[in-house]
């Protein structure tokens, strides 16, 4: 039996059950790993914890081993997430969420989509981590409520609740309508031309008036320790971007974005938040430490 988290290496091998199980719904455990802690790192360890639980697993009682691997997940991701709060409160400046590199196919699955953008990411962030694993798992993999509540250590008359509360929370702080990824490719078009051409107006003419813009240089990149609130602010800090940075289009979670490259080098990725044809949102990842995923594609799967 391996040690570590096995990896889906194209079925050019021929994996014990255990295994075989795990593979299967990897890309999956990942997704709700990822959903809950907003780091792939972390995500990742999450997994890793799971398999080691799940190789020490009498399969024949395993009734249906996917909800069972769901349910280890979360419980890792669960115990994490109280650990990341602690280590989030002497973070230096914003926390963003880490970003990904995602396939074509994860903006085409809309409500997986949305799920993981930066801006729905950061609007988990402000649930406690039971409403946040029980909205994941509710709304995002729709599992139902003796499921999550067998997860999350509750019964499924308190998840009922969590998810009512929770579902009120994100929806009252979420983009006002799920925004599509024309509409985002558009805005960001306009956007890197401003940038390019350091034109203020331009600018200006595409930022919403209370835009916030988020830097998160984890005290390693230079970035702004606080949000950058209002265009009036924001505008002048985008006109100062060298002019020997790269722009680049790319995807990142489930949405287009933007890559800025110095000396061919990753330096900053820039997500946003759309709302109404403005960009009401700003989030640049400065911290290298966040920017590993951006290399390859990851694989999201509901």
């Amino acid at each position: 039996m391996p040690h570590t988290a096995p990896e889906d290496r194209g079925g050019d091998m021929s994996p014990d059950a255990a295994t075989e199980a795990f593979l299967t719904h990897r890309n999956l455990l990942f997704t709700v790993a990822y959903e809950m802690l907003g780091s792939a790192a972390d995500a990742e360890d999450v997994l890793q914890e799971t398999w080691l639980r799940w190789a020490g697993v009498d399969l024949d009682d395993v009734r249906d081993q996917r909800a069972y691997l769901v349910r280890i997940t979360t419980r890792q991701a669960l115990s994490r997430l109280r650990t990341l709060g602690r280590r989030k409160e002497s973070y230096v400046g914003p926390w963003l969420p880490e970003p990904l590199l995602t396939a074509p196919d994860v903006a085409e699955d809309v409500e997986l989509a949305d799920s993981v953008s930066m801006a729905m990411l950061l609007v988990l962030e402000t649930l406690g981590p039971t409403e946040r694993a029980v909205f994941v798992l509710r709304e995002v993999f729709d599992l139902d409520y003796d499921e999550i509540a067998e997860a999350v250590d509750k019964s499924p008359a308190a998840v009922r609740q969590i998810a009512h509360r929770a579902r009120a929370h994100v929806a009252a702080r979420r983009p006002r309508g799920i925004v599509s990824p024309a509409e985002t490719r558009d805005a960001l078009a306009a956007f890197q031309r401003a940038v390019e051409t350091g034109d203020l107006q331009r600018l200006l003419d595409i930022l919403a008036p209370d835009v916030v813009l988020l830097t998160d240089g984890g005290g390693i990149k230079q970035a702004a320790l606080a949000p950058v609130v209002g265009a009036g602010n924001v505008a002048p800090v985008l006109s100062r971007i060298r002019p020997t940075v790269s722009l680049q289009a790319a995807q990142v979670n489930g949405y287009p974005a933007l890559v800025f490259r110095l000396d061919g080098e990753i330096d900053t990725v820039v997500a946003v938040r759309i709302d109404e044809g403005l960009i009401t949102g700003l989030y640049a990842v400065r911290n290298p430490e966040k920017l590993a995923h951006m290399e390859r594609e990851t694989t999201l799967h509901r």
